[in-house]
């Protein structure tokens, strides 16, 4: 099945390549980047192009058979996926699984979740059989925290304490490949949640364990966190990260128990639990170049 990948450079979209590749999928992804394009598994092939561009809208879905639809977040999130949709339904796409965000309609205002409705609304209207997946925040988004971690003992994401269902980015990425792989996914909207209801706090906690010291939860003061984060982040970035975390710490994003059995059926095997995430990681961070954990 030839598949192209959109949004296939990140955490999710990388692995989700790899998982078609092992499934014997013909694989594809679409990059802005060619230097990006470089680094791609072996087996993947580069698409450069920009959802921007007509040329890129026109040509890209050719031969295509199925896509995963990921748009990175950006000012222009909401234009490029429709562009995506009105292109795959123009050259006849068969199959397209979009990722959305777990419980998307219950914060619509925020500029993090907004695109995404609009771009749900437009693959269900397409005619082209979907697949939506909603995942929760990704365990993985800790491993760019590895340094402030490590070397500060600090855990910044101001998750809250109300509770998130946070899951494995290596769950999202076999969901989804299967739904673009196999049949009886067609119309369904899947919520990706891990088992476990996690804190800010407790997220913390659960580092200093597996990392045998003390990490300090860094708070919810979001004026300090806002101002941290505009030394590497855009200013409209920060205002969106800052009014969703604000939204978690208020009303959390808990999945249900009813999310993760039909995760579990469609898996094949229950969803990744975080705990075991961080042991695998901590390993890995703390191991010397000789192979010997320090």
């Amino acid at each position: 099945m030839k598949t192209l990948v959109i949004g296939g450079t990140g955490l999710v979209g990388s692995q989700v390549a790899r998982e078609l590749l092992q499934r014997n999928a013909d694989v594809s992804v679409l990059t802005r980047s060619a230097e990006k394009a470089k680094a791609l598994p072996t087996g993947v092939k580069a698409v450069v192009g920009d959802l921007q561009r007509m040329d890129t809208v026109r040509s890209i879905f050719r031969g295509v058979e199925a896509v995963f639809l990921l748009n990175p977040v950006s000012m222009t999130e909401t234009q490029e996926g429709l562009m995506a949709v009105a292109g795959a339904r123009n050259a006849g796409v068969r199959t397209i699984v979009f990722q959305s965000i777990h419980e998307v309609d219950r914060a619509a205002f925020l500029p993090h979740f907004g695109p995404k409705i609009a771009i749900e609304a437009a693959v269900k209207a397409s005619g082209i059989p979907y697949t939506i997946v909603r995942p929760n925040n990704f365990f993985q988004v800790d491993t760019w925290f590895k340094d402030i971690i490590l070397g500060a003992g600090i855990y910044p994401q101001p998750l809250g304490s109300a509770g998130l269902s946070r899951v494995d980015v290596r769950d999202i990425a076999e969901a989804a490949a299967i739904a673009l792989t196999t049949g009886g996914h067609e119309g369904q909207t899947y919520n990706l949640v891990g088992p476990d209801v996690l804190t800010g706090p407790g997220t913390a906690e659960a580092w200093g364990r597996a990392l045998g010291r003390e990490i300090r939860y860094a708070g919810e003061d979001m004026d300090a966190w806002e101002k941290q984060s505009l030394q590497y982040l855009p200013d409209w970035m920060a205002f969106d990260f800052r009014l969703m975390y604000e939204f978690f710490q208020k009303y959390g994003l808990e999945g249900t128990r009813e999310d993760v059995d039909r995760l579990t059926k469609v898996l094949g095997h229950p969803p990744r639990r975080f705990q075991d995430f961080v042991r695998e990681t901590a390993k890995l961070w703390t191991r010397t170049p000789s192979g010997v954990t320090a």
